[in-house]
């Protein structure tokens, strides 16, 4: 009996939950992907309008001068640290409430209310930022190295809406991303039905992005068929382009970061314009609300996992090779935060 093993080592052990390479989280040690991440709608930055958002666990201002561009810059004065979220715009510059300094497009200090000359280092951090797609975007880090992707079609051709998720996902948003090379989940939970025997040849890895195509049916929707480009980018943004029983249109969820483990989710849809007749955007406008709704009967699908989810690899199986692949590509993923010192 001396030398039998001990019961509950042997237990333990025999119980112990796998768990493979570990992926780092958005925040941690102080770093976050070099993604372009949504900041808010084009439709809420109106011309001469300062708004405010979270951003990486820090915050950052919008605002549209009389040019027209969207800027985002962090949020605080270097002043006294005044949030310009409440100051207003002036001219192509965001103006401090609190002492009324000015500070252009690239950031600078142009101008300070009392007149003194502006300090050399009074310099706010300017994002990388773009308009595209209805959202204003920012990329984290100082130059892009990467561009969000074009559809098919110019943007001029199409007829976009853009809605968001209420409320926030609590996790990161590559997180939501690694449902798409997982084909039990597509499969099982959002009930696809497509053959996936060789979905993995199909895949192409960038050093930026994921993408494949697949054909099948929707067994909850009528058993509509499907023919599908998808693609992950970054580590913040789900692309579709294709056909839903033969209707072409494009699709894009992009994820805003707020801060470490909290996901804002952005509904993008894309049509062909129509003629401009009352007739033709009706009919656009009842497409629109049939992709939103699909869009968010899937995410209430994924909701109370994702809303409990600790999410750690460990034991897989032959059909998670992709996402096996991917979650290597997140981890390898390049990782910064040149405006913490800004933001917070």
């Amino acid at each position: 009996m001396k030398n039998e093993p001990n019961r509950a080592e042997s237990i333990k052990s025999a119980v112990q939950r796998p768990r493979g390479k570990p992926i780092p989280a958005e925040g941690e040690n102080g770093l976050f992907t070099e993604s372009w991440f949504p900041i808010c709608p084009s439709y809420e930055l109106v011309r001469g309008q300062v708004i405010g958002r979270p951003f990486l666990n820090g915050r950052v201002v919008a605002f549209r001068g009389d040019n027209g561009v969207a800027q985002v810059l962090s949020a605080y004065c270097p002043h006294m640290g005044a949030d310009l979220a409440v100051g207003s715009v002036a001219g192509d510059s965001v103006r401090c409430a609190f002492h009324k300094w000015e500070y252009d497009c690239e950031g600078v200090c142009r101008k300070t209310g009392i007149g003194d000359p502006p300090p050399k280092n009074a310099l706010l951090f300017k994002f990388p930022s773009v308009e595209k797609f209805g959202l204003i975007w920012a990329f984290n880090g100082l130059e892009p190295w990467w561009q969000i992707p074009e559809f098919p079609l110019p943007e001029s051709e199409l007829a976009i809406d853009v809605r968001y998720d209420v409320p926030v996902i609590p996790v990161d948003p590559w997180v939501v991303c690694a449902n798409t090379p997982d084909w039990q989940h597509i499969k099982i939970v959002h009930n696809v039905d497509f053959d996936a025997s060789d979905m993995l040849k199909r895949v192409k890895f960038t050093d930026h992005s994921m993408q494949y195509r697949f054909s099948g049916r929707m067994t909850q929707e009528n058993n509509e068929e499907v023919d599908y480009n998808v693609g992950i980018y970054g580590t913040s943004m789900f692309v579709l382009h294709g056909t839903r029983n033969s209707q072409w249109f494009c699709a894009m969820n992009a994820f805003g970061l707020l801060r470490p483990g909290v996901t804002q989710d952005y509904f993008v849809i894309g049509l062909k314009k129509g003629d401009g007749s009352a007739e033709s955007d009706a009919t656009i406008k009842f497409l629109h609300n049939a992709m939103f709704q699909m869009g968010r009967r899937m995410v209430a699908e994924d909701r109370p996992i994702l809303h409990t989810l600790k999410y750690a690899p460990g034991a897989m199986t032959r059909s998670d090779e992709a996402l096996a692949r991917f979650l290597d590509y997140v981890r390898a993923f390049p990782r910064s935060h040149h405006s913490a010192d800004f933001i917070n």
